[in-house]
């Protein structure tokens, strides 16, 4: 989920209140899965989180790794703040499974902890954000609606090892093939712009005919139409995309990318800080927070922007 650089946007949110704080003056860290400039999913999250500290009186601090693959980096910050004697972390992990242990041993040292935008693997944990295979399966319907029936397409994964990328990618390729169109590439562009072009331009030379992609978030289909745009085939085939950032919105009102599936990631952030809180106190919280979905296209992507 990354913009031109777009590394903020599979950041692992990492809320964490510090020792030695009251309850009306606590310090807040976010940890993200990348740096924190570039990419507007994550500046939302963001700006959720602190909006909602804001409100609570609770100091956000953010933190991150210096890539969104830099998981060794993130497991590092986590284990320092734990050292430091933190009360709380919400998180989106990089590599879930990577970031399990750590996550138990903040579960062991009875700090609450819950997950934002992609899923751990420790059980009895929250997860808030987005039913990902719900959003990628309403992308995979407006492209089923929209192109002709048994026609060539392609999927621009995320990173699959994330449950993220996993969801994303299974409800795009369960729609399309539902519909009876057929997936002749599968590719990853890790979430990153570049790659997504790379990707789509190596798509496109190999299979001539397709006519839609469905790119698993908008950095990968802001790529991927730079492509289509470069090899004049932009009229020819369909972009989709997952975020509805505000670049994607700008593309999709231009005519260029045709939709995205918007998710409320400020909720994420906010409902990320308050969620620690209610744990805190002792409150329980429900296994799944699911924060909505919504197609965007050119008759509401005004709101978007």
């Amino acid at each position: 989920m990354r913009t031109s650089t777009g590394l903020l946007a599979v950041f692992a949110l990492g809320f964490v209140a510090m020792a030695g704080t009251t309850a009306s003056a606590q310090s807040v860290v976010v940890d993200m899965k990348g740096p924190g400039a570039g990419n507007p999913f994550w500046a939302a999250v963001e700006r959720g989180a602190m909006e909602k500290g804001k409100e609570l009186g609770v100091e956000v601090t953010v933190l991150a790794p210096p890539t969104e693959s830099d998981v060794a980096a993130q497991i590092a910050q986590i284990e320092d703040q734990l050292a430091k004697g933190v009360k709380g972390l919400v998180l989106a992990p990089t590599d879930p499974n990577a970031l399990a242990p750590v996550v138990d041993e903040a579960i062991a040292s009875k700090v609450p902890v819950v997950f934002v935008d992609t899923k751990g693997t420790n059980k009895g944990v929250t997860y808030i954000g987005t039913d990902n295979v719900a959003g990628a399966a309403l992308a995979a319907k407006y492209i089923c609606d929209n192109v002709p029936a048994g026609s060539e397409v392609a999927l621009i994964t995320g990173i699959v090892t994330q449950s993220t990328g996993k969801a994303r990618a299974d409800g795009g390729r369960s729609g399309l093939t539902g519909c009876g169109l057929k997936i002749v590439a599968e590719q990853t562009g890790e979430w990153d712009r570049a790659k997504g072009l790379a990707v789509m331009e190596n798509i496109i030379t190999g299979n001539p005919n397709i006519k839609a992609v469905f790119a698993s978030n908008d950095n990968m289909a802001l790529g991927a139409t730079e492509a289509l745009k470069s090899a004049g085939l932009l009229d020819k085939v369909m972009v989709v995309g997952f975020d509805a950032n505000p670049d994607a919105a700008a593309s999709i009102l231009a005519g260029e990318m045709k939709a995205s599936v918007a998710q409320n990631p400020a909720n994420m952030g906010a409902i990320g800080v308050d969620s620690i809180l209610k744990l805190a106190k002792g409150e329980t919280l429900p296994a799944v927070i699911d924060t909505g979905t919504v197609l965007v296209t050119k008759e509401n992507a005004e709101k978007f922007k």
